[in-house]
């Protein structure tokens, strides 16, 4: 009999549990309701990942039989345990295990990102720890603002090491570990460089685990606002479709609620000249991402063909395998289509000088505010994207305008760049860009109808996914990875020859962008994510059109603007290229 199929029985807090042996006590505490604080603890089991390195000592338990407290995250349970999580001596040992982290923690609180969401500050206010009794020296790291993305602030780093589980073990991206020891030690970059010196992908993984502000993204909000008060200048946002499903959690709503309408709502009344969908350019980025597969395998040209709407992984593919450059697709992220053609197609409709032109997108990913201030990714000499403020900051924006999201009526997207597809909706969840692909796809190389829409074969969260499609004579094999180490494994097989695939999706974040970086924070609850999803899911399947091919504001733009999908204009409006970037 393996171990894991052996049941042992305990007790906790006088309360008798049987569990699976190799349990640990915190997760069988909360078999019979009882919570256990923690920090470094995180449990995000069904996408694979778990951080125990029992280092916050906030989790501290009483084991009758022993005369040491134990850390609850990491202590595996036995038959016969009798633990007390409530007794005098587990909640004193607590209580100077917080106290000392926060006798060496900044006290800007009522200025920080992560005020009111800070996990340290939450544990404080639920111990009712009022007064900081240890003095004594503090740390002092400078503080790391380089990067377009993430901040920086090691001051602030409490070294629960959930980061570095993140970034090492998740996304296999390896620029965080812990560096010195004693007083001195700190999660930091190798030789403390500039993050904007490393690897990173921007994914923001990182920040979505980090308990306090030690990592955060860049807040740009302040920026937006003072391009809002500028009477000579018209400003454009867009909102990307996993927004609208996570948006409303921080005003109260349940996950997954969907809140369109009073999104747009919400950015009509902070002032913004125009709202456009960002799931429109989705539509856009199909119809060109499918024109180039079906080129590529009618060509022969280089097969899989990669997805490229994710920027954290093309940071990653330049960094990890720059010799697989030729594999993904040309084609901008939707984001950045959009943004290009705000300052040219739109700009010509409306007779408007694209310099007097300001687009700003909310994107649940950090990785899209260093996209945008990619060189490349401009035309004429403009941005295509000038700020991109994460789903949190939109939030807080609304909040600092005093806006009641709860009372917002429903409103749409401006007409002229806001039509969509439920295909474009599915862009924000893992599986969702190639299957909306392959929705198109089928009908280019068939030209027949594609009756049955829901590929559900490639849905999921499985972190590696494989399907089998027969289109017409062909059938086309497709791969789909999220989280980054997941998508390592894919490219390692592509490399190594032992891959084949006709076309691949990969997603930097786990469960895609409802997971991104920039998203309101799930504290580990992955019903949060699947909810996001399923939600998503709900858009596409309400919808009146459900292939991005059938987009009459797509259609329209093609005949009128673009000539057709793949012309020249589009390849230098909506395609761009990648370079090979050192590993550090």
């Amino acid at each position: 009999m393996k171990l894991i199929d052996k049941m042992v029985t305990l007790h906790i807090n006088d309360i008798e549990v049987e569990v699976e042996a190799g349990t640990t006590i915190i997760d069988a505490a909360k078999k019979v309701g009882v919570d256990i604080p923690t920090l470094c603890h995180l449990d995000l089991e069904a996408i694979g990942v778990t951080n125990k390195h029992a280092n916050c000592r906030v989790c501290v338990v009483e084991d009758e039989n022993r005369p040491s407290l134990v850390p609850a995250c990491a202590e595996k349970v036995f038959d016969g345990m009798r633990i007390q999580t409530d007794s005098l001596k587990a909640v004193m040992g607590r209580r100077t295990s917080l106290e000392l982290l926060l006798s060496n923690h900044p006290k800007d609180c009522l200025t920080c990102v992560k005020n009111l969401d800070c996990e340290l500050q939450t544990l404080a206010h639920e111990m009712n720890i009022k007064d900081i009794r240890y003095e004594g020296e503090m740390m002092s790291h400078p503080k790391d603002t380089t990067s377009k993305a993430i901040i920086k602030d090691s001051n602030k780093c409490i070294m629960r090491r959930r980061c570095v589980t993140m970034c090492d073990e998740v996304q296999t991206v390896g620029i965080l570990s812990p560096l010195k020891r004693g007083f001195d030690v700190v999660v930091a970059t190798a030789f403390h460089l500039d993050m904007d010196d490393t690897s990173c992908t921007y994914c923001g993984q990182c920040v979505s685990v980090c308990p306090t502000a030690a990592l955060a993204e860049r807040d740009v909000s302040p920026s937006v606002w003072r391009e809002l008060n500028k009477p000579d200048k018209h400003i454009i946002v867009q909102v990307a479709p996993a927004v609208r499903v996570a948006i409303a959690e921080a005003f109260g709503y349940e996950a997954g609620e969907i809140s369109t309408g009073k999104l747009i709502a919400a950015l009509r009344r902070i002032g913004f000249s125009a709202v456009f969908d960002t799931n429109f350019a989705a539509d856009l980025t199909i119809v060109e991402e499918a024109t180039e597969l079906v080129n590529r395998i009618e060509s022969g040209a280089t097969l899989p063909m990669l997805t490229s709407c994710c920027p954290a992984w093309v940071q990653f593919i330049e960094y990890q395998f720059p010799e697989l450059l030729d594999v993904p697709s040309s084609c901008k992220s939707p984001q950045q289509m959009l943004g290009a053609l705000s300052k040219t197609y739109y700009a010509e409709q409306t007779n408007m000088n694209p310099d007097d032109i300001v687009m700003v997108s909310v994107m649940p990913c950090l990785a899209k505010k260093a996209e945008s201030a990619r060189e490349e990714l401009n035309h004429n000499g403009l941005n295509d994207v000038d700020y991109v403020i994460s789903t949190r900051e939109l939030a807080r924006m609304i909040k600092e305008a005093a806006i009641d999201f709860s009372k917002l009526s429903d409103d749409r997207f401006d007409d002229l760049l806001g039509e969509s597809t439920g295909a474009a909706a599915i862009f924000g969840t893992t599986g969702g860009v190639i299957e909306a692909a392959t929705r198109t796809a089928y009908e280019m190389i068939t030209g027949k109808e594609l009756k049955e829409v829901d590929f559900k074969q490639m849905r999921g969260f499985d972190g590696i996914r494989e399907a089998t499609l027969q289109v017409g004579d062909r059938s086309l094999k497709i791969g789909i990875a999220h989280e980054l180490g997941n998508a390592r494994k894919l490219l390692e097989a592509i490399r190594d020859g032992r891959s084949d695939f006709d076309a691949i999706e990969i997603m930097a974040c786990p469960g895609g962008c409802i997971g991104g970086g920039g998203q309101p924070f799930h504290h580990g609850d992955i019903e949060t994510l699947k909810k996001r999803q399923a939600a998503l899911y709900a858009i596409d399947g309400a919808s009146m059109r459900r292939k991005s091919h059938e987009n009459t504001m797509v259609k329209k733009l093609n005949q009128d603007f673009l000539e057709k999908p793949g012309s020249q204009k589009a390849h230098q409006l909506l395609h761009t290229s990648y370079k090979a970037k050192p590993r550090i």
